[in-house]
Protein backbone atom coordinates (compact mmCIF):
# COMPACT_ATOMS: atom_id res chain seq x y z
CA UNK A 1 0.00 0.00 0.00
CA UNK A 2 1.43 3.57 -0.77
CA UNK A 3 2.10 6.31 1.36
CA UNK A 4 -1.66 7.90 1.16
CA UNK A 5 -1.36 11.17 3.28
CA UNK A 6 -4.63 12.91 2.83
CA UNK A 7 -3.28 16.25 3.66
CA UNK A 8 -0.57 16.17 1.36
CA UNK A 9 -2.96 15.27 -1.86
CA UNK A 10 -3.58 17.84 -4.48
CA UNK A 11 -7.79 17.48 -4.30
CA UNK A 12 -7.69 17.87 -0.26
CA UNK A 13 -5.54 20.90 -0.69
CA UNK A 14 -7.53 22.78 -3.38
CA UNK A 15 -10.50 21.28 -2.09
CA UNK A 16 -10.02 22.97 1.77
CA UNK A 17 -8.54 26.52 0.04
CA UNK A 18 -11.63 26.67 -1.86
CA UNK A 19 -13.60 26.15 0.74
CA UNK A 20 -11.87 28.89 2.99
CA UNK A 21 -12.29 31.65 0.29
CA UNK A 22 -15.81 30.52 -0.38
CA UNK A 23 -17.03 30.57 3.00
CA UNK A 24 -15.05 33.98 3.79
CA UNK A 25 -17.03 35.52 0.76
CA UNK A 26 -20.19 34.03 1.10
CA UNK A 27 -20.22 35.82 4.87
CA UNK A 28 -19.25 39.33 3.20
CA UNK A 29 -21.68 39.19 0.43
CA UNK A 30 -24.03 37.25 2.13
CA UNK A 31 -24.81 40.40 3.97
CA UNK A 32 -26.13 42.04 1.35
CA UNK A 33 -28.42 38.86 0.81
CA UNK A 34 -26.01 37.91 -2.63
CA UNK A 35 -24.89 34.10 -3.10
CA UNK A 36 -21.93 33.47 -4.79
CA UNK A 37 -23.16 32.34 -8.31
CA UNK A 38 -25.69 35.88 -7.99
CA UNK A 39 -22.46 37.53 -7.47
CA UNK A 40 -21.20 35.40 -11.23
CA UNK A 41 -24.46 36.60 -13.00
CA UNK A 42 -24.14 40.28 -11.40
CA UNK A 43 -20.54 40.49 -12.79
CA UNK A 44 -21.26 39.05 -15.83
CA UNK A 45 -24.04 40.93 -17.21
CA UNK A 46 -22.99 44.24 -15.07
CA UNK A 47 -19.67 44.12 -15.82
CA UNK A 48 -18.54 41.79 -18.58
CA UNK A 49 -21.86 41.85 -20.81
CA UNK A 50 -22.53 38.57 -20.58
CA UNK A 51 -26.49 38.87 -21.22
CA UNK A 52 -28.23 35.79 -22.36
CA UNK A 53 -28.97 33.05 -19.90
CA UNK A 54 -26.72 30.31 -22.43
CA UNK A 55 -23.77 32.54 -22.10
CA UNK A 56 -24.16 33.31 -18.27
CA UNK A 57 -24.00 29.04 -17.90
CA UNK A 58 -20.95 29.32 -20.26
CA UNK A 59 -19.07 31.86 -18.43
CA UNK A 60 -19.99 30.79 -14.62
CA UNK A 61 -19.42 27.08 -15.88
CA UNK A 62 -22.88 25.69 -15.13
CA UNK A 63 -25.71 23.84 -16.32
CA UNK A 64 -28.29 25.62 -17.99
CA UNK A 65 -30.93 24.17 -15.91
CA UNK A 66 -29.41 25.51 -13.17
CA UNK A 67 -28.50 29.10 -14.61
CA UNK A 68 -32.20 29.50 -15.11
CA UNK A 69 -33.37 28.29 -11.42
CA UNK A 70 -31.06 31.37 -10.30
CA UNK A 71 -32.26 33.92 -12.94
CA UNK A 72 -35.56 33.60 -11.63
CA UNK A 73 -34.47 33.57 -8.19
CA UNK A 74 -32.91 36.62 -8.90
CA UNK A 75 -35.57 38.06 -11.07
CA UNK A 76 -37.94 37.85 -7.90
CA UNK A 77 -36.08 39.47 -5.71
CA UNK A 78 -35.75 42.42 -8.11
CA UNK A 79 -31.95 42.11 -9.11
CA UNK A 80 -32.28 41.85 -12.66
CA UNK A 81 -35.01 41.82 -16.03
CA UNK A 82 -35.35 39.25 -18.17
CA UNK A 83 -37.13 40.00 -21.86
CA UNK A 84 -37.76 38.23 -24.87
CA UNK A 85 -35.68 40.05 -27.76
CA UNK A 86 -37.25 37.97 -30.43
CA UNK A 87 -41.13 38.62 -31.88
CA UNK A 88 -41.79 34.51 -30.58
CA UNK A 89 -39.83 35.24 -27.37
CA UNK A 90 -37.34 32.77 -28.03
CA UNK A 91 -33.92 34.70 -27.24
CA UNK A 92 -34.26 35.83 -23.75
CA UNK A 93 -31.68 39.03 -22.64
CA UNK A 94 -30.87 39.66 -19.22
CA UNK A 95 -30.43 43.26 -17.97
CA UNK A 96 -29.72 43.84 -14.42
CA UNK A 97 -31.65 46.58 -12.51
CA UNK A 98 -30.75 49.64 -10.27
CA UNK A 99 -31.18 47.22 -7.43
CA UNK A 100 -29.12 44.79 -9.06
CA UNK A 101 -26.61 47.14 -9.97
CA UNK A 102 -26.04 48.48 -6.48
CA UNK A 103 -25.49 45.08 -5.17
CA UNK A 104 -23.17 44.27 -8.41
CA UNK A 105 -21.19 47.35 -6.98
CA UNK A 106 -20.94 46.80 -3.36
CA UNK A 107 -19.77 43.05 -3.45
CA UNK A 108 -17.16 44.24 -6.36
CA UNK A 109 -15.72 45.82 -3.18
CA UNK A 110 -15.64 42.80 -0.96
CA UNK A 111 -14.28 40.34 -3.80
CA UNK A 112 -11.78 42.73 -4.77
CA UNK A 113 -10.51 42.36 -0.83
CA UNK A 114 -10.89 38.91 -0.92
CA UNK A 115 -8.86 38.41 -4.02
CA UNK A 116 -6.67 40.84 -2.44
CA UNK A 117 -5.81 39.01 1.13
CA UNK A 118 -5.15 35.60 -0.72
CA UNK A 119 -3.01 36.93 -3.27
CA UNK A 120 -1.00 39.04 -1.07
CA UNK A 121 0.22 35.82 0.96
CA UNK A 122 2.00 34.84 -2.51
CA UNK A 123 3.56 37.89 -4.03
CA UNK A 124 3.52 38.60 -7.52
CA UNK A 125 5.74 36.10 -9.23
CA UNK A 126 3.87 32.97 -7.16
CA UNK A 127 0.47 34.31 -7.67
CA UNK A 128 1.38 34.70 -11.92
CA UNK A 129 2.63 31.05 -11.41
CA UNK A 130 -0.01 29.84 -9.03
CA UNK A 131 -2.59 31.00 -11.63
CA UNK A 132 -0.89 28.93 -14.64
CA UNK A 133 -0.96 26.24 -12.90
CA UNK A 134 -4.81 26.09 -12.31
CA UNK A 135 -4.84 26.55 -15.73
CA UNK A 136 -2.82 23.91 -16.34
CA UNK A 137 -4.71 21.81 -13.93
CA UNK A 138 -7.91 22.38 -15.40
CA UNK A 139 -6.98 22.42 -19.22
CA UNK A 140 -9.39 20.04 -21.11
CA UNK A 141 -11.68 19.24 -18.34
CA UNK A 142 -15.26 20.12 -19.74
CA UNK A 143 -17.28 18.62 -17.16
CA UNK A 144 -20.68 21.16 -16.55
CA UNK A 145 -21.52 21.90 -12.75
CA UNK A 146 -24.45 21.72 -12.14
CA UNK A 147 -23.36 24.03 -8.89
CA UNK A 148 -20.13 26.05 -8.22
Amino acid sequence: MDDYQLHNRIGYKVTRLARLMEARLEEQIGEHGITRLMWCVLRGVGMEGVTTPSALAGYIGIARPAISRLLKTMEARGLLVRHGTEGDGRSTQIRLTEEGKGKMRVCHVLVQELNAHFSKKLGERAYADFMQTIDLLTEGESATLMRL
